[in-house]
């Protein structure tokens, strides 16, 4: 059975709405392609060849799962999108929320969806030679970053925090050798984005705004200072990015479209996108540069081995930003399709897990009509 996804990809390419054909594939849409920044075209699920019952109902499920909003892109035109008001929100959720755009929609800090911007903003950095990945933490930061001993700092390198393995602790203790123990480490990968900012010398807004949100037409989204972080004696990730899923959509398909924009180029090292969204290291082969990666055999997730892929019933080509209370961004590069989810902790002690059971209704929207 064709799953949802080969479906929409087949549709696509026969579609005249979704764009001209280049040589291998179907050009991407982006958004204000026609002049006007904030328009953005749609497809519909008819045209595609799918049951629109059954795609209503898998992003019924995700709106039941306390989505704010959910945003749905194929070959970068809405399929979907929807956004409510949760009800009953617990209070992280009440105090990620950080407005609302001009259409009354969410403006949510993501939580760790953040570290897949941090990710693309290393690649630009690179491409820019303010920064190396296999040089040393200090040289940027100082010596002392850390708590760890001279001689063990000198070997953590950039590479070490935004694949999780600089062998520190949430407080910068030394655990291990850099290079030998993965753990998923908020506190160190900050470390990165600091290190981007000192050698731009430029504040974490000035520099996200002039090489990512400004192009990508971003409008609602920026860093916040997270209340009580300025005060805290605790190393912390003291910064939280606020955006939208729109916001977020947008940033997902200049991913997918290997860092083009429109005509405008915003990461033109297409092989550090590539290693960014592949293994990073063998300690966790479902962790790249800060995304994580779907079809990988021995996968973590936390400290501990999964016995199946990040989420088995998505295409295993998919690499994802994740986050807190379970923020999506999820790419899927060979089918053109971007999705992102913000809201509140869509968990059910007992229930199916929001990811495989998102991807699972969603697969069923293509069979449905079979």
């Amino acid at each position: 059975m064709k799953s949802l996804i080969a479906i929409l990809v087949t549709s696509c390419l026969a579609a005249s709405a979704v764009g001209q054909q280049t040589e291998s594939a179907v050009k991407l849409y982006f958004p204000g392609s026609a002049g006007d920044a904030s328009r953005w075209e749609t497809v519909s699920a008819v045209s595609l060849g799918l049951d629109v019952d059954a795609l209503d109902a898998a992003v019924d499920f995700a709106m039941d799962r306390k989505s704010s909003s959910v945003v749905v892109l194929v070959g970068g035109r809405l399929l979907v999108e929807r956004h409510q008001k949760v009800q009953s929100p617990t209070l992280r959720y009440q105090s990620m929320v950080k407005g609302k755009d001009a259409d009354g929609h969410a403006i949510e800090d993501v939580a760790s969806v953040q570290k897949s911007v941090v990710s693309m903003l290393m690649g630009i950095a690179i491409e820019n030679n303010l920064v190396k990945l296999d040089e040393p933490v200090h040289k940027h930061l100082g010596r002392g970053w850390s708590q760890a001993s001279p001689k063990q700092e000198e070997q953590i390198t950039l590479r070490h925090l935004v694949t999780m393995t600089s062998g520190l602790s949430e407080q910068l203790k030394f655990i291990a050798p850099a290079d030998t123990k993965w753990a998923y480490n908020t506190t160190a990968y900050s470390r990165s984005f600091d290190a981007i900012a000192a050698a731009a010398k430029m504040s974490h807004n000035e520099l996200t705004t002039a090489w990512l949100t400004t192009s990508l037409g971003m409008t609602n989204s920026k860093w916040i200072e997270r209340r009580g972080a300025a005060n805290s004696d605790v190393p912390a990730n003291h910064f939280g990015f606020a955006t939208t899923a729109r916001d977020l959509a947008r940033f997902g398909l200049m991913v997918l479209a290997q860092g083009q924009w429109h005509q405008q180029t915003i990461i033109g090292d297409q092989q550090y996108i590539k290693a960014a969204t592949s293994p990073s290291q063998e300690l966790n082969p479902s962790y790249g540069y800060l995304w994580w990666l779907n079809g990988q055999k021995s996968p973590r997730k936390g400290l501990q081995k999964a016995a199946t892929s990040l989420i088995p019933s998505a295409p295993k080509d998919l690499f994802a930003a994740q986050g807190a209370l379970g923020r999506k961004c999820y790419v899927v590069p060979s089918k053109q399709i971007v999705i992102t989810r913000l809201g509140d902790d869509p968990e059910i002690k007992g229930q199916p897990k929001f990811n495989d059971e998102f991807w699972r209704l969603l697969r069923l929207a293509a069979t449905a009509r079979r």
